[in-house]
């Protein structure tokens, strides 16, 4: 026993070594996601709140209860103009839209009398179009909510939130980047490091030293989780610090678990495509397109539940999806909803993948 666990101990030490001079594989892992990320920042900074100019013509009570109202909605990214000022700006792209509180709306509120608000929209885009014609009778159903038994049009506004927060977007696209950044690690770190030994005959080295080939395959398997792990519970820290991702009390152990398996799912599938491909480069091809298609499948870039059927289907054979949803339960809502099944689908997934690994090992090793 002894003598196996210092091969596993000295493979694991020369593959972390490895690793640590070799800083183009951390590059690597990193700078897909960190660029997804930014390109999904300058998204949501886009689209996430619609940009509109607001012209307030009455300046008595109700026109400037209405104007707070547009201000405090939190759909709107408001610019208060002129009416010829707005339509410059609409003229110019600048807003999508311009919404105009008429000069007489006081008047016609508390006389009772209909009073339009104006809305003239730019239908260049229909998912901004879309959102404003929403958000705009929203906005007015708070104002006449907020009027109490004095509105002429009784309206009573009750919500019930199925979770305890809201989650903004760039903070919910927070956990699927750190997902795919552990899977690319896994894959890409352990698959180019066992099929860059092959490709320069490296392994003949190894396969020569007096040690159990089981004591080589672990000790490679173990080199590649320790390195995707620490990675993750390092991006989970970060994101912490951010305010975006923080598990309280137990769910901290839960994320930290799912985050164990998903290194351990990778490791399994880099050590087996580096064992298949044996060439660094169709590795460095595979695990990416294979790390960017599971992502995509976990509801990287959107709510899965509000996905087509037929993607919902597909995305239930894919192991990520359960880690995302735990680590999602965990991180932003402190529940361990279906904890059960996510955790014995991870653990499967991750043997099976291990398997694969050690068996497409075992393989070349033999030949």
């Amino acid at each position: 026993m002894i003598p196996f666990v210092n091969a596993v101990w000295a493979i694991y030490r020369k593959d972390l070594a490895v690793w640590q001079h070799n800083p183009g594989i951390l590059i690597a892992t990193i700078i897909s996601p960190l660029l997804f990320f930014l390109l999904l920042t300058v998204e949501v900074g886009a689209v996430g709140l619609s940009p509109v100019a607001l012209v307030t013509l009455d300046t008595g009570a109700s026109g400037i209860q209405m104007q707070q109202i547009f201000h405090q909605a939190d759909v709107f990214r408001i610019t208060d103009a002129s009416t010829e000022q707005a339509q410059v700006l609409l003229n110019h792209l600048d807003v999508a839209a311009v919404i105009t509180i008429p000069a007489d709306f006081t008047a016609r509120f508390q006389a009772h009398e209909s009073s339009p608000i104006v809305l003239a929209l730019n239908n260049l885009n229909l998912d901004f179009v879309n959102d404003i014609r929403r958000a705009v009778p929203d906005a007015i159903t708070q104002f006449y909510t907020a009027q109490g038994s004095a509105s002429p049009i009784k309206v009573t506004m009750q919500e019930t939130d199925l979770r305890h927060r809201d989650v903004g977007l760039l903070a919910f696209m927070v956990l699927p980047i750190i997902v795919m950044m552990l899977t690319i690690n896994g894959m890409l770190t352990n698959g180019t490091m066992a099929a860059s030994e092959w490709e320069t005959n490296r392994i003949k080295e190894t396969l020569l030293a007096p040690v159990a080939r089981s004591a080589i395959i672990v000790g490679k398997v173990l080199a590649g989780f320790t390195t995707t792990f620490l990675l993750g519970v390092v991006v989970l820290s970060f994101g912490d610090l951010l305010g975006w991702t923080q598990p309280q009390g137990i769910h901290i152990v839960i994320s930290l678990l799912m985050i164990a398996l998903i290194a351990l799912f990778s490791t399994g599938l880099g050590v087996a495509l580096g064992a298949a491909l044996q060439r660094v480069q169709p590795v460095l091809i595979a695990s990416a397109l294979l790390a960017f298609g599971l992502f995509m499948l976990a509801g990287g870039i959107s709510v899965l539940a509000f996905e087509p059927a037929w993607i919902q289907t597909i995305a239930a054979f894919s192991p990520l999806t359960y880690g995302v949803h735990a680590l999602e339960q965990a991180v932003f809502y402190s529940s361990s909803d279906q904890f059960v099944r996510d955790v014995l689908v991870m653990s499967l997934s991750s043997l099976v993948a291990l398997w694969l690994g050690v068996l497409m090992l075992q393989r070349r090793i033999v030949s």
